[in-house]
This record gives structure tokens, sequence and C-alpha cells, in this order.
């Protein structure tokens, strides 16, 4: 997991040069088109991600049914991944990506009305399915246009994008919150107005010989997975689950601890996320050090955050120690998102003709990391306190790095 891939070499032809060139300009409006769609669903769910756990505590929800609740998305997608992974490369990215437009914004009209924890559940069920289809979609235009020589980079420009969305929709839950002293339905209408946007968007952009070429028909895919890819994929899935895992042991519960815990109001709560969008801005950094100098590098920094966080927010429980904990926690987050899309980027590169369902493999794994966080974090909380949640964190960073540098050596 060393090194970027090079560049062509000096003596090519200029007429490969010149055919390399209009292939990165073509491809530049899908890949925009991605981008766009990622900042604005993110936005939307910015504002989703605060509210939501609030909304389910005052709903009577305890924190293990929260945590059970935020993870019940990722639960499904998980799932579903590697079967919809499958279908994407026959139906296209196209196809995949309105779909997932469509169902997320019913997800948000849905919570518009919801009065009952099992209305939650369905609305999260159903977001799950929107994930399964858009998150191998997107992952695919980025592995596979554009060119391999900034992979990373175009990774981080794509997490940059959605982590300063995701900051705007957090902080303005957070001030609609406490303008509208607690009004859910609309704050969850504003969120169903902006994830309906980007449909627009990826009619528009989601088009071309390219984004045609990315479609394999069912006749020319052989029938079985290849025994030396699935080898390949394990391990690098274990990683995945282990980084994200550990980073959502506390993602989703901060405004929690913030609000409920701490006593912050949710504007103040709120503001912590604006940290994240100074962050976000280091991530195409982070991809040009994947690209060039060393991705293993580049992935130990999610751990280094994970466990800075959890000493920050165990030692310092004030509104300054939250606010360093997040800034390191989100700096990690940042060198993450290139480093591992590069890495998924060159599997996928294996088979092409099983670009997008060797990407959902990998991708079901994170939602698996990120689907048990919530879970064990609210039990462990319910049970032992949140000291014994933020040791555990920090022990199963420094774990999950020690396996980084095993699998980096293995290979």
């Amino acid at each position: 997991m060393s090194g970027g891939p090079g560049g062509p070499p000096s003596d090519e032809p200029a007429a490969g040069r010149g055919q390399a060139g209009r292939h990165r300009d073509r491809a530049g409006r899908p890949i925009g088109a991605v981008l766009v769609e990622g900042f604005s669903s993110r936005v939307a769910f910015g504002i989703l991600n605060f509210a939501l756990p609030l909304y389910a505590y005052a709903l009577g929800l305890d924190l293990a049914q929260i945590g059970l609740l935020l993870a019940t998305n990722m639960a499904v997608a998980a799932l579903l991944k590697p079967l919809l992974g499958r279908w994407i490369d026959t139906i296209g990215v196209r196809t995949a990506y309105i779909l997932a437009v469509a169902l997320r914004t019913v997800v948000l009209v849905t919570l518009i009305f919801a009065t009952g924890p099992a209305h939650l559940f369905a609305a999260r069920a159903l977001h799950g399915v929107a994930i399964a289809l858009r998150d191998p979609a997107s992952a695919t235009v980025l592995a596979a246009l554009g060119g391999k020589k900034a992979v990373a980079q175009r990774f981080a420009w794509f997490q940059t994008t959605k982590s300063v969305a995701g900051s705007a929709g957090q902080f303005g839950a957070g001030v609609l919150l406490t303008l509208l002293v607690g009004d859910y339905a609309t704050v969850f209408t504003v969120a169903a107005v902006l994830s309906g946007i980007p449909l627009l968007v990826v009619l528009w952009g989601l088009r071309g010989p390219l984004v045609q070429g990315l479609r394999v028909p069912r006749a020319e895919r052989p029938p079985a997975v290849p025994a030396g890819l699935r080898r390949t994929l394990i391990p690098y899935m274990g990683l995945g689950a282990l980084m994200t895992g550990t980073a959502y042991l506390m993602a989703n519960l901060l405004p929690v601890l913030a609000v409920e815990h701490m006593g912050l109001s949710p504007a103040a709560a709120g503001s912590l996320y604006l940290v994240k969008s100074v962050v976000s801005l280091t991530g195409p950094g982070w991809g040009w050090v994947a690209d060039r100098v060393s991705t293993s590098l580049v992935l130990g920094v999610r751990g280094l955050g994970n466990t800075v966080s959890s000493l920050l927010w165990l030692l310092f429980p004030t509104y300054a120690g939250l606010l360093a904990g997040k800034v390191a926690d989100d700096l990690g987050k940042a060198a993450f998102a290139p480093a591992w899309g590069s890495v998924m980027a060159r599997i996928s590169e294996l088979d092409p003709s099983r670009r997008s369902q060797t990407l959902a493999w990998m991708s079901s794994a994170e939602d698996a990391g990120e689907m048990a966080g919530p879970v064990v974090a609210g039990l462990v909380w319910s049970t032992f306190g949140l000291p014994a949640l933020l040791i555990l964190r920090a022990g199963l960073a420094i774990a999950t790095e020690v396996y980084a540098f095993w699998l980096g050596r293995r290979r």
C-alpha cells in the first residue's frame, strides 16, 4: 500500500498524451456531477444526522435504542451492497444514482410525518437502500474516470466536499432547532428540499460515452467471483470495517454528549461541526501525499486522530475539550478518505468487469463498521459509562493501526 501509481513515461507519443488529456476532459462532467451531488446531499443529511438522535431522544428512546436506530441504515446498506453492486455493473451508474437520490428524498419526506420509533426505523432502513445504490456508483465514477495518477486526490476532493457540506448542515440544524424551539418537522422539510435538488445535476452530468462505458453487459461477465479476488478483498474489508467502526463509536452520539450530558445549546453543539469545514480542506493535500509518497502513511493519520480525540474528550469534558477533540478526529477523517479511496481503486482494477461489485464489497465492510460503532457505543455507554467508551475507542484505534501495519508488510 505504498506510493501512488506513476504517470506516463516521458517518451510517450504526443498522440497518447493528447488522448489521455481528452479522456480527462470528458471525465470532468461526470466527476463534477458526483462532487455537486455529494455536496448537496451531505448538507441535507448533515441536518438529519444532527437532528435525528435528538428527535429520537425527545421521543423517549434511550441511548442503546438510539445507537440501534443510527445503525439501521448501515445494516441494510451492508447487506444489500454486494447484491446491488453487481446489479450496478449491469444497469450502469446513471440509473443507480437516479434511484438513490429519489429514495433518499423519500426518506426525509417520511421523517416529516414520523410520530413514533417505528417510523424512524422504517425511514432509516429505506435510507440504507439508497446508500447501497449510491456509494458503489459514486466510487465507480471516481475510481474509473480521470486517470490513475490522481485517484486519491479525486476521492479527497469528494470527501472534502461532503465534509464541508455535512458540517454546514449540522451547524444549520443546530441553529434551526434553536430558532424553531425544537420544530423537527420543519427542519426535516428543509433537508428534504436540499436532498431533491441534486437529481437535476445527476440527470445532466452522468451521461456520455465514458459513463456508458462503465456499464458491463451481463453476458460479458464471468459467472463466479475468482478465488484470488476474494483472497485479496477479505483482509482489506476487515481493515475498512475496523477503521470506520472505531470512528463511529462517537461520531453520531456527539450531539447527545454535547447537548444532553454537557448542557450545551443545540446551536453551541452545532458550532463544533464548523471546525470540520476548515480541517476538511486538508483532504486534497493528503490525497497528493497518498498518490505520490505513501498510502500507508496517510492511512495511519486516521488512527492517530481517533486516539487523540478520545483522550481529549476523556480528560477535558468542556467545550474547549470537545472542540480540540473534534479537530483531531476530523483531521484523521480528512486523511483517511483519499488513502482508502486509492486502495479501493487499485483493488477494483484487478477485475474491471466487476468494478462496482468489488467496490460495493469494500464499501459494505465500511458500512458494517459504521453500523456496529453506534450499537457498541450505546451499549458500552449505557452499561459502563462514557469514560469506558472513550478508553475502548482509543484502544481499538491503536489495534487497528497495528493490523494495518501488518497487512501492509504482508502485502
